[in-house]
């Protein structure tokens, strides 16, 4: 994204946006015993649904 123009002001009560945290690393077990990790196919698990977007 560009940077706004001098001439552009961002209006007085609007407060600057505080910066965005990093996510926590995900935790993923070393062995899956039963190969049920939805994740190692590029699925998601959805309220313990595994989807596809």
């Amino acid at each position: 994204m560009g940077k706004r123009p001098d001439h552009v002001k961002p209006p007085a009560h609007l407060s600057p946006n505080t910066p965005v945290p990093d996510p926590e690393p995900i935790k993923r077990p070393q062995e899956d015993p039963l190969g049920r990790d939805p994740v190692r196919f590029g699925d998601w698990e959805l309220k313990g649904i595994a989807v596809d977007f």
